[in-house]
């Protein structure tokens, strides 16, 4: 798939490939981003795997299943059976994680994968979550190998602001206030993973 995709957010567009980091406040400020970007996925016809924090969120989502044209056109994860699957964070787990949802998403037939990740979780006190940003930048390297466009999202009245000046370096595109702008401070990945080695 080439081109632009709607994102459902006003006349925002993401192209295939993009990996972008989407800053919110709140619960709804959330919801005000996750529930339009995956409705315009399931009337597109697009394959929508979605990551979230709580029981609440993942309920707000899978209503949204009504709306699907395709049958297994949604797939809704919570954290504890993902990101800290083992009761810990793993950047490799993860990746795979990905990687496996979007062959199957090729394999059913969908031509674009839409993905969705709440980063919430990175706050507990668990082992692994010190690879948060390593994570994101080879997350990259996903998103340029698949039909995919994939959102992290922050929640701003969550995260100190030396985590997210980290987190921005590791997305080419960040989605704030209603706008989504190209990053001047993105870091490619090989540059950024030798940074963070030094």
């Amino acid at each position: 798939m080439s081109g632009a995709i709607e994102t459902g957010l006003r006349e925002l567009v993401l192209s295939p490939g993009d990996h972008a980091c989407v800053f919110y406040r709140g619960a709804l400020g959330r919801d005000e981003v996750l529930h339009p970007y995956l409705r315009a996925g399931l009337h597109a016809g697009d394959k929508c795997v979605c990551v979230v924090d709580s029981p609440g969120a993942a309920e707000g989502v899978t209503n949204l299943a009504e709306e699907s044209a395709r049958d297994r056109q949604l797939d809704v994860h919570l954290s504890e059976t993902s990101y800290l699957a083992g009761g810990a964070f793993t950047r490799k787990h993860m990746l795979q994680f990905w990687c496996e949802h979007l062959d199957k998403a090729a394999q059913l037939g969908f031509t674009f994968c839409r993905v969705v990740g709440e980063m919430t979780w990175a706050l507990r006190d668990v082992p692994g979550v010190e690879d948060l940003v390593r994570y994101e930048a080879e997350l990259n390297e996903v998103a340029a190998g698949y039909p995919t466009a994939i959102l992290c999202l922050y929640d701003l009245d969550r995260f100190s602001g030396e985590v997210v000046a980290e987190v921005v370096k590791t997305h080419p595109k960040v989605l704030i206030g209603g706008m989504l702008v190209e990053n001047p401070y993105y870091v490619a990945p090989d540059e950024f993973l030798r940074q963070t080695q030094a």
